[in-house]
């Protein structure tokens, strides 16, 4: 099998098991849910660490959440949100390449990341619908405790889908 179709199935993969943990997440403050979406998207480009593939995760990424959202009016800033962090974490995955402790470098990136999505969201939520309640309150309640959440599930995932790439004999590598 082709290597590309492989990191593309394994990125499709992953989104839906991103779709899955979305629809078991309750909305909160404003009708926002945690945005564990995210800690697949990380993992995805953790283990694809192919351009290509991070245009790709964050536009899937960015129309499922838009699909899925249960924040009004949250369609188009998921989009937004997802492509411009998939690219800035794409980045930091790059830079982080030469740490010698690549779980904490995970667990930063994801951290950093999912502060980048929340804010890029309720940004541009702001800017084209408005937001529900004020952006501190949204900030401080969901997009902060979702970051600290995502460094354990990012990590978690990871590990998860490595070992399980490794029981399957499933290699992406060029």
């Amino acid at each position: 099998m082709n290597v590309n179709l492989r990191k593309n199935i394994l990125t499709a993969l992953l989104i839906a098991i991103g779709v899955i943990l979305r629809q078991i997440v309750p909305g909160t403050i404003g009708s926002m849910k945690f945005d564990v979406m995210l800690s697949v998207i990380f993992v995805s480009l953790l283990i694809n660490r192919d351009f290509k593939n991070t245009i790709l995760t964050g536009l899937l990424g960015g129309v499922i959440a838009a699909m899925t959202t249960t924040f009004p009016g949250g369609q188009i800033p998921n989009i937004i949100d997802k492509l411009i962090t998939c690219c800035l974490v794409f980045g930091m995955i790059r830079l982080s390449e030469k740490f010698q402790n690549q779980t904490i470098a995970r667990g930063i990136i994801s951290f950093i990341g999912t502060i980048i999505s929340g804010s890029i969201f309720l940004t541009s939520a702001l800017f084209i619908v408005g937001l529900p309640a004020p952006f501190e309150v949204l900030f401080l309640g969901i997009v902060l405790p979702t970051a600290i959440t995502n460094i354990f599930l990012t990590t978690f995932l990871y590990q998860t889908v490595l070992m399980a790439m490794k029981v399957t004999g499933i290699q992406i590598a060029e």
